[in-house]
C-alpha cells in the first residue's frame, strides 16, 4: 500500500467548466486509490509552492499524483509542480517538467516534430515573413492553452484576409499562432504505460454528425465543455473504424510511439491527429497528462482496450520516476 498525495490546481474565483473538471478527475482518482488499497490526501498547487512543500514535509507521501492543469490560471506554468518534486526527489505520476514544458508550448512542439520529420500542419507566427498564404485556410490557436480554450468557429480564418496585429489586440490569451487547417478527419491516439513500455489503446475517431456544410469540423471549446451546445451533442467518438483504415491506424500508432520517445513522455499521453483527403496523418498536439475524468476520451479508449479505470490508475502509478 502506498501513501499518495494528490495535487490539483487551486481554483480561480470564477472557475470555468474546463477548470472545474479537475475536481471530477480528483474525485475519480481518489475513489480508485481507495479501491486499490492506497491511502491518499489532497492538496492544491498555486504560485506559492512553499505550501506544497509544507504538506509534503508534514505528510511524507510515498508519491504524488499530479493533476495540476494550470498554475495561477496559466497552462504555461504546469511544469512548476514537477520541477519542485524533481528537486525534492519525490516520485510523481505522469510526465516530468521537461516534457511538460515542451508539449505545453504548441509552437515548440511543432518545431520539434518538424525537425524529426514527424508530419504536422504548417504554422505561422505573428510578424512572420512570408505571412499567411492567401490561398489557404488556417486555425488560430492560443500557444499555451489546452482543452480547446480560445477556439471557436471564428478561429478558422482565410489567409488572404487575416490580420494578426488587429486580432491579438485586447485578447484573452497573449500568444497565438496560425496553423494550416486540415479539412479532413480527426483521430485521438491514447497511450498508457505498461510493463513492456507504452501500450497504444484502440484508436478513436471524432465524427462531426449532421454538421452544416459551411460549419467548421473542429473540436472547439463548446464541443468539450458546453453540454447544451450543438457541438457537444453532435461531436461523437467512435472506435468502429473501417477495414480500409487499417494502414492509416498503423501509421498513426507508429507516429504516436515515436512521440512518446521523442518527448520523453511517461505514464499516460494522447496524440491528436488530422487526416487529409489523401489519407495523410498530421500531428496536431501531444497531450502529456491528458484528462482522466471518467467520461474523457482517454478513459474511453482504455475501456475499449479492456483496461478499467482502477487498472488504468494502477498502471499510471507504476510508471513514476
Amino acid at each position: 500500500m502506498k501513501r499518495v498525495l494528490l495535487v490539483i490546481n487551486a481554483m480561480s474565483e470564477d472557475p470555468s467548466g474546463d477548470e472545474l473538471d479537475v475536481l471530477v478527475q480528483a474525485g475519480a482518482v481518489e475513489n480508485a486509490l481507495t479501491k486499490l488499497g492506497h491511502s491518499h490526501l489532497r492538496s492544491y498547487c498555486s504560485l506559492n509552492l512553499e505550501k506544497v512543500k509544507e504538506v509534503i514535509r508534514a505528510e511524507s507521501p510515498d508519491l504524488v499524483f499530479n493533476l495540476v492543469e494550470t498554475v495561477d490560471g496559466k497552462g504555461s506554468l504546469i511544469h512548476l509542480l514537477p520541477s519542485l518534486l524533481e528537486a525534492l526527489g519525490l516520485p510523481f505520476t505522469g510526465s516530468g517538467s521537461y516534457p511538460l514544458i515542451l508539449t505545453t508550448d504548441k509552437v515548440r512542439t511543432k518545431r520539434i516534430l518538424s525537425e524529426h520529420l514527424v508530419p504536422t500542419p504548417e504554422w505561422i507566427l505573428p510578424g512572420s515573413d512570408p505571412g499567411p498564404d492567401p490561398e489557404k485556410r488556417y486555425i488560430l490557436k492560443p500557444t499555451w492553452e489546452d482543452g480547446s480554450a480560445g477556439i471557436n468557429d471564428d478561429s478558422i480564418v482565410q489567409g488572404s484576409t487575416f490580420d494578426f496585429k488587429g486580432f491579438c489586440r485586447d485578447k484573452k490569451f497573449n500568444e497565438y499562432f496560425l496553423e494550416e487547417y486540415i479539412d479532413g478527419r480527426e483521430f485521438n491516439i491514447t497511450m498508457l504505460a505498461g510493463p513492456k513500455g507504452p501500450e497504444v489503446m484502440p484508436v478513436a475517431e471524432m465524427q462531426f454528425v449532421d454538421y452544416p456544410e459551411q460549419k467548421p469540423r473542429i473540436l472547439n471549446y463548446a464541443s468539450k465543455w458546453d453540454s447544451d451546445s450543438f457541438e457537444y451533442e453532435k461531436t461523437v467518438r467512435t472506435f468502429q473504424l473501417k477495414k480500409e483504415d487499417s494502414e492509416l491506424v498503423v501509421q498513426m500508432k507508429g507516429i504516436s510511439l515515436k512521440c512518446w520517445e521523442l518527448f520523453q513522455l511517461r505514464g499516460y499521453a494522447r496524440v491528436d491527429f488530422r487526416v487529409d483527403p489523401l489519407n495523410r496523418p498530421f500531428v496536431l498536439e501531444i497531450n502529456a497528462n491528458p484528462c482522466i475524468s471518467p467520461d474523457a476520451g482517454f478513459v474511453a479508449a482504455c475501456a475499449e482496450g479492456g483496461v478499467d479505470y482502477n487498472t488504468m490508475i494502477e498502471r499510471i502509478l507504476m510508471d513514476t520516476n
